[in-house]
């Protein structure tokens, strides 16, 4: 009888101890966040959720959207909390709406974690999380149950930066900011480990002061704009400066009169693309973070992970953004032939943001360094607004001058007007005389125009792209065109037609590869404007039209020739239909190449 009463006593204390697992109640689990599942271990595979905040930073007291969700896939039990960082103290408070989540006592505080209320398979769960009124940042984990013995502990998201609504400095040593997703130390929460506390003094502390440049030049890189520029003193300048840190990497300081943000760039030229960047910018609630982006082209920079990071100071008083912070991530400019040097062009944009994303700060707002420099070696760089754009609209300029207008015009006089234009001119024909001055200046822009970007590229240092590329392609068959032409054989030749179908394809292909290539070209700039390539279809239609039309009237003429007209008779019209349609074709030219070269002008 003892016995049974025994085993009736082991198995209800068992039923009652799965059941409160299924139910969520799960406080025994606070410390470690690891499920009494008996003997099972938690998984060491990526897991497949995440967990993520509405906000990036927050300030004591905010309400924040903590989401858990699957990538394709359900789980069954969850524990959420949200831990300082360092230390990792459990803090804040959560409340939830809904049957599926409850919140949780931990470590003596209510409210201060959330699990499930039953074992039912979830897509995702979010409840709202209370900022407390310490000043560190925090970091989300959660473990994940999928099924009882597959689980997994330590999932975390994105590091929150805690932002001071008084914009002063953090108190304390600076924080720790690491991307990893590897599952916490199961060791007391409330106890740093020895790894945390050797990272945090590791850096730097900085003083509690406002940023300055009174050690620009001697203990630190200075960037600034106007070049008398010391933020400590005035308000409506621009400022960079940079030095290394303790422990490897950089201290970067940010600071500038802006609604919207201030960025600083490296680069391996002064042409936007392929730039490591920091954005010191508002958010969506108004408040000041840090980002990290990377550039691609014109078009806005790709928000990337902070990575290995520390921020120290982030503020906005007075009209002016401000932050400092360290980083132990490698400048990447992640540019195919970047040379070993640790050289970079320095850059500082300005802008306006809108719902926490930057806007085109415009040629306006960017000052670029003169030459490279060592963001680890002690100096004070002189730079200004960028000029860069003056060589750039040349070179565009001078590329859409030569291929939609001098080259487009120079190949309808070989094709289209021999029979219209073969009045003699110095001994040659007219059509002949106009072709070969057109070719000439078509040829002579496009060098000119490869010259000044490849000039003020710095050579490859932009990178093997597509446009540069088949730039090079069209200048080396621009370069050799008139060659092959010297060398033409007279028309009664045998072997004329080797010469007239080979010049005739290679002219065709770079007209090709050139419209392309001013495609490709406007690209760059048209994120700003929204209708430069638009505009540069609509030529393309335009031109195709008027070949077409002229290709028509050429076999129309063919035509009439076989039927033994009186084809001197015909020429001796005042005006035939191929000058005509030659006016018009050069009206709508003219039209469309104007549009285009006002808006890179105003770009």
């Amino acid at each position: 009888m003892g016995h049974n009463v025994f085993g009736l006593f082991i198995w209800l204390s068992t039923i009652a101890h799965v059941s409160g697992y299924g139910s969520g109640l799960v406080t025994v689990a606070c410390t470690s966040m690891t499920p009494r599942h008996g003997t099972t271990s938690p998984q060491t595979s990526e897991a497949p959720y995440r967990v993520s905040a509405s906000t990036s930073s927050f300030s004591p007291g905010d309400q924040i959207t903590v989401t858990l969700a699957g990538n394709s896939t359900q789980f069954k039990g969850f524990l959420l909390q949200a831990h300082s960082e360092p230390g990792g103290d459990i803090v804040g408070t959560f409340s939830v709406t809904g049957t599926s989540a409850q919140t949780l006592t931990c470590n003596g505080t209510s409210d201060s974690a959330v699990s499930h209320t039953n074992p039912s398979d979830k897509d995702t769960i979010s409840v709202m999380w209370t900022a407390p009124a310490q000043y560190r940042n925090v970091r989300f984990r959660a473990t994940f149950v999928q099924t009882r013995a597959v689980y997994w502990v330590g999932v975390q998201s994105p590091l929150l930066i805690v932002v001071n609504s008084s914009a002063t400095t953090v108190p304390t040593s600076f924080t720790s900011v690491s991307s990893s997703n590897s599952s916490p130390s199961t060791q007391d929460a409330s106890t740093p480990s020895t790894q945390e506390s050797s990272t945090a003094s590791s850096y730097p502390t900085l003083p509690p002061t406002p940023i300055s440049g009174a050690s620009c030049g001697v203990q630190k890189v200075c960037f600034t704009s106007p070049s008398d520029c010391d933020p400590s003193t005035k308000s409506s300048c621009f400022f960079m400066s940079s030095a290394p840190a303790n422990g490897g990497g950089y201290w970067f300081e940010i600071s500038g009169p802006s609604s919207g943000y201030v960025a600083i760039g490296f680069s391996d030229d002064t042409i936007m693309g392929n730039d490591d960047i920091y954005i010191c910018g508002m958010n969506s609630a108004g408040n000041v973070r840090i980002q990290r982006a990377y550039s691609v082209g014109r078009s806005r920079p790709q928000i990337v992970s902070l990575g290995d990071a520390a921020v120290s100071l982030i503020s906005y008083n007075n009209g002016v953004i401000q932050c400092s912070f360290i980083t132990r991530n490698n400048i990447s400019t992640q540019s195919p032939l970047r040379s070993s040097s640790n050289l970079y062009y320095v850059f500082i944009a300005h802008g306006d943001a809108s719902d926490g994303q930057i806007r085109y700060h415009g040629t306006t707002g960017t000052f670029i360094s003169e030459s490279k420099i060592d963001p680890s070696v002690a100096s004070n760089v002189t730079g200004g607004a960028s000029k860069t754009h003056i060589m750039i609209k040349a070179h565009g300029a001078l590329m859409l001058v030569a291929w939609m207008t001098t080259g487009s015009l120079g190949m309808i006089c070989a094709r289209y007007l021999k029979v219209t234009a073969k009045q003699l001119v110095l001994g040659k024909a007219l059509w002949f005389q106009a072709h070969f001055l057109l070719m000439f200046l078509t040829v002579a822009a496009t060098i000119t125009s490869f010259v000044l970007a490849f000039v003020k590229a710095n050579g490859w240092s932009y990178g093997a792209n597509a446009h540069a590329i088949i730039g090079c392609i069209v200048m080396i068959l621009a370069f050799f065109q008139p060659f092959i032409a010297f060398f033409r054989p007279s028309p009664q030749n045998s072997r004329r037609f080797i010469f007239n179908w080979f010049h005739g394809l290679n002219a065709l292909v770079m007209k090709v590869l050139a419209v392309a290539n001013l495609f490709l070209g406007l690209q760059f700039i048209d994120s700003a404007l929204g209708w430069l390539v638009k505009v540069m279809g609509g030529f393309v239609g335009w031109e195709a039209l008027t070949y077409i039309i002229l290709e028509i009237n050429g076999r129309l003429m063919e035509r009439d020739m076989k039927k033994n007209l009186d084809i001197s008779e015909k020429t001796q019209r005042p005006v035939r239909h191929e000058v005509f349609l030659l006016i018009i074709y050069l009206c709508g030219n003219l039209t469309f190449l104007v549009a285009l070269l006002v808006g890179i002008g105003s770009s």
